[in-house]
């Protein structure tokens, strides 16, 4: 039965098994969003406005959903008080600059409750503090904007995060390339696909260390071919 739309906290999420988690850990976000697929992997990539606060900042968990009223920040720390270690909180106001969703204190809180890490489509701020502290967090917005913690909003129902659909439970993944969000029933394809991207990388790079190129390797020349491409010997001024 559907719920009516109206304020909601939700305390539980779909567990993905996590010797699951485990292997995309080890993946980055540009090989997961290939292995994917040309079309669902450009359905779970966050827009590029979301970027670390700090340079090295990686991040995988499941996701803590939460809706927050423009210049409120009242169903993060609702989204917070649910959440268990390792899961990634990932918090939209819409992207509104105003009202900051995460600062300092709540990164410190966040610290001593092992989360793993923040997306947070609108506002950050005590960005240095944060910085310092090194716990990955990943925003569209820097603001020092003061929350209000008043409501209304959601937790743990589905949300619109930097032009993405995030359903409580899916995998979050980030690192310098951007944001992930997968969906768990298409986790352990894309895992599979994306390590055999990656063996595959490993043999082209031996490959290329013996002296082949990467134009040869990669079949680039039926490619040019099949452009209608010309390719001349000489310079462009030959042909004046």
């Amino acid at each position: 039965m559907n719920r009516p739309m109206t304020p909601v906290i939700y305390t539980q999420v779909p567990r993905i098994e996590p010797a699951l988690i485990e292997r995309a850990r080890a993946l980055s976000v540009a090989d997961l969003h290939e292995g994917l697929g040309a079309v669902l992997g450009r359905q779970c990539l966050l827009r590029p406005a979301m970027r670390p606060l700090f340079k090295g900042a990686r991040l995988c968990g499941q996701a803590i959903t939460c809706f927050n009223y423009p210049g409120d920040n009242l169903l993060l720390h609702a989204a917070i008080r649910v959440a268990r270690a390792g899961d990634v909180i990932v918090a939209t106001n819409g992207g509104d600059a105003q009202g900051a969703l995460w600062g300092e204190m709540v990164t410190h809180y966040a610290q001593l409750r092992g989360l793993g890490g923040a997306v947070i489509d609108g506002a950050a701020r005590d960005v240095d503090s944060v910085r310092e502290m090194r716990f990955p967090v990943f925003s569209t917005v820097i603001s020092a904007s003061h929350p209000e913690k008043r409501g209304p909003g959601s937790a743990n129902v589905p949300v619109s995060v930097a032009g993405v659909r995030v359903e409580p439970g899916d995998l979050i993944v980030g690192d310098g390339d951007g944001v992930l969000a997968i969906p768990p029933e298409h986790l352990a394809a894309a895992i599979e696909s994306a390590e055999t991207r990656m063996a595959k990388e490993t043999a082209l790079r031996e490959r290329l260390a013996s002296g082949a190129t990467m134009y040869d390797l990669l079949g680039l020349d039926a490619q040019v071919k099949a452009a209608g491409i010309d390719e001349i010997e000489g310079t462009w001024r030959d042909a004046e």
